[in-house]
């Protein structure tokens, strides 16, 4: 990790600790802590560099994704007032990122995981908002993206309030953290037709994402013994997470954020694995 990643690491650790015994999380010590960690907004909205995310630029957008079914120019987030959010409500941000529709009434197409972040919690959506405000403006003018498949109407009625989930049970609130949050099992669930099969092969891998990189396939992330992670023991999972090495030693490819991983904390390591672990064994060749 490079000296830039590593005092982000520090700033995030240092924000997400209490100031003393017993305080809550504040909106935005919460929001850092999201961002820079399993939501990993920065992983597609901070322009990337040969040696990671270009300084000065954090959710400055500019960073292209490009599939069969469109050439996406992710946006700019940052407070600017002309390139960015800046003008944007905080009702208006929180619609965006839950229900997919600009203030504009332009509904966001793909890769935004809006069907899953439709169940992110009334608090947690407030803490990246309490985040975003508060990241240096950044003036960059993005083009739009091309899409050449049709945009839903909707993405389903309006989100009514929606409820923290409690982090008592390990296996519940990592499903939280592996969905609504961290979208882990968009990426890991087949796509059929445009839409994620959970009902048959959630967490089973096969999608190819393209990159400079080349193509890698998302991994069989279910106990399956042979061709998931079913012998792979908790420390091989943490390192995969957070530091995109493989169990056998070999690295991992992008898009996972793995830097923005490593900040993930020790607990929610944890509730990830235990959510994991609860997961049905599915067969799946995946591999990058």
């Amino acid at each position: 990790m490079n000296r830039g990643l590593g005092s982000l690491t520090l700033v995030v650790a240092l924000l997400a600790l209490p100031a003393w015994p017993g305080r809550a999380e504040t909106l935005l010590e919460r929001g850092s802590y999201l961002i820079n960690s399993i939501v990993a907004c920065g992983n597609c909205h901070t322009p990337q560099g040969p040696d990671g995310p270009l300084p000065g630029m954090e959710l400055a957008g500019g960073l292209v994704i490009q599939d069969e079914a469109f050439t996406v120019h992710t946006p700019n987030i940052t407070p600017d007032k002309e390139t960015g959010i800046g003008t944007w409500t905080d009702a208006q941000i929180i619609t965006a990122i839950r229900e997919g529709r600009r203030p504009d009434g332009r509904i966001i197409g793909p890769p935004m995981s809006i069907s899953l972040y439709r169940k992110m919690s009334d608090r947690d959506v407030k803490a990246l908002v309490a985040y975003l405000r508060q990241v240096k403006p950044v003036h960059n003018q993005v083009p739009p993206s091309e899409y050449h498949i049709p945009l839903p109407r909707s993405y389903g009625p309006p989100v009514g309030s929606v409820p923290d989930v409690a982090r008592d049970d390990p296996v519940t609130y990592g499903a939280y953290l592996a969905g609504p949050l961290g979208h882990c099992i968009e990426c890991h669930t087949l796509l059929i037709d445009g839409k994620a099969d959970y009902a048959h092969r959630l967490g089973a891998g096969g999608n190819a994402f393209q990159g400079p990189w080349g193509t890698s396939i998302s991994r069989n992330i279910t106990p399956d013994k042979e061709t998931g992670i079913g012998n792979w023991t908790d420390d091989q999972i943490k390192r995969a997470i957070t530091q995109g090495i493989s169990a056998d030693g070999s690295p991992l490819l992008p898009p996972m954020g793995y830097h923005y991983y490593a900040n993930i904390s020790a607990p929610d390591l944890d509730a990830l694995i235990a959510y994991l672990r609860s997961l049905k064994p599915l067969k799946f060749e995946s591999s990058d």
